[in-house]
């Protein structure tokens, strides 16, 4: 069973076990019976009641098997668990009123004793007949100091984890080793990309002082490679971070982290489609307005639609209100706008001016191809000639293209690719819905004042 599947059957478990052992212990206490009065408390809390328990399992490490090793591990966190929940469950239905507070104090009794035996029974037997396994985890040590010894002994210890000690790293040609080692030393830090790259590795603990702006730029640089990158912090990295895991009893702090968690990803594509849909229905007339204008002044076609780059570097057709003369790059090939071009028309200045012909991208937020915030998608030709001009280009493709950004609303127009890729990078590793709505806030102001780059 993997790890993943282990957690979820224990939440939906424990759940369904904590409430059925209450209910059980109702029909031992009363020969059989539900009596009105007294269920009916457990009743209207069961919800609540299991919401505390579950809390109570988290809290004493039952949804992270690492911190139940072992039949006595599984054994005192459930104790644990199942005393910390009674206890917050007495102190809710005490505090709720005297019509909730009506469980027997022997049906108490009763269930904590269901609970703490169907909890601990269903563990074991699950353990016993599907052990759990653990994604493999490919980890290469920076450093051969006594702490990086003393960390590959550690994870040597929690091998059954999924860790697996490829080698090791001197930070410089002239690091010597602390003490025995117990993995090859494959190189120094210098050339850490292609050493992740030949030991197909996964992750990366930094456990000697080392320049970690470079180590990290080159591992970042190196395009193709996803490396996860921690450190064992010093005083001051730990001043301006946090400590997201331990290894024993060794702090450890992420340096990269995934661009887009799960959980901001789906709330960001339902704003996204109510929004969008909203805003298709309000500004249909404006819409209209803006396809006769174009009609009557530039002729057909009124949409521009060309294909560009979206996330993981899938094509999608782009929708935009045209706003350049037809067949504007016949004699040139493809090439960037600038602020003066002679192929934008009068109208299309205008319509650039206020980002108006940008409207119809609401169809292609629809169909979950853009968001209103992100990296405004390029076009094939020039990503192409990017990706090997600027190192780190294909980061900004690990999330999906947006209609504004926070170079557009931070450079200006003629902001150089490289600069913008900076502003990318920055929102997609600090992205929040609050920093969404303070670039679509700033977008709002650069239409009405009509600065800034596209």
């Amino acid at each position: 069973m993997s790890r993943g599947r282990f957690i979820a059957l224990s939440v939906l478990l424990d759940g369904i076990l904590v409430n059925a052992a209450i209910v059980g212990a109702f029909f031992l206490r009363f020969g059989g019976e539900l009596p009105e009065f007294n269920f009916s408390a457990y009743a209207a809390l069961w919800p609540l009641i299991t919401v505390l328990y579950l809390a109570g399992g988290y809290v004493y490490g039952l949804y992270e098997p690492e911190r139940t090793e072992g039949t006595w591990g599984v054994v005192r966190a459930v104790a644990q668990a199942v005393t910390l929940g009674t206890v917050l469950t007495a102190a809710i239905a005490f505090f709720a009123g005297p019509r909730f507070f009506s469980f027997s104090r022997l049906v108490i009794v009763i269930a904590y004793a269901l609970q703490f035996v169907t909890l601990v029974g269903w563990r074991l037997a699950a353990l016993r007949l599907t052990p759990i396994t653990w994604p493999e985890q490919r980890v290469l040590i920076v450093g051969v100091n006594a702490e990086a010894i003393e960390l590959a002994r550690e994870l040597a210890d929690r091998a059954e984890w999924g860790h697996r000690l490829v080698g090791f790293v001197r930070r410089d040609a002239g690091e010597h080793a602390a003490g025995e080692l117990t993995a090859p030393v494959l190189g120094a830090a210098d050339g850490i990309a292609d050493i992740v790259r030949a030991q197909n590795a996964d992750r990366i603990i930094i456990a000697s002082p080392v320049a970690l702006r470079e180590l990290v730029e080159d591992i970042a640089l190196a395009n193709e490679l996803d490396v996860t990158i921690e450190v064992v912090p010093e005083l001051y990295e730990i001043f301006i971070g946090t400590v997201d895991s331990t290894v024993s009893d060794i702090p450890l702090m992420q340096l990269t982290r995934p661009a887009t968690p799960g959980w901001f990803t789906v709330t960001k594509r339902v704003l996204d489609f109510f929004w969008a849909l909203a805003l298709l229905l309000v500004l249909s007339p404006v819409l209209l307005v803006v396809s006769a204008a174009v009609l009557v002044s530039m002729g057909w076609p009124v949409f521009f639609v060309q294909e560009r780059v979206g996330r993981g570097m899938e094509p999608f057709s782009l929708i935009k209100f045209r706003t350049m003369v037809r067949d504007a790059e016949k004699h040139t090939g493809p090439v960037l706008a600038t602020e003066n071009d002679t192929r934008i028309t009068g109208l299309g200045q205008f319509l650039r001016r206020y980002r108006l012909d940008e409207l119809p991208q609401l169809v292609n937020i629809l169909l979950g191809q853009m968001s209103f915030v992100g990296p405004r998608p390029e076009r094939r030709f020039f990503v192409d000639r990017y990706l090997e001009d600027i190192p780190g280009y294909r980061e900004r493709f690990a999330v999906k293209p947006g209609v504004t950004g926070l170079a557009q609303v931070s450079g200006s127009y003629a902001t150089t690719a490289e600069r913008k890729l900076k502003y990318d990078l920055i929102y997609m590793y600090h992205q929040s819905l609050l920093m969404d709505a303070q670039i679509l806030v700033e977008t709002l102001r650069v239409v009405l004042t009509g600065r800034g780059a596209r």
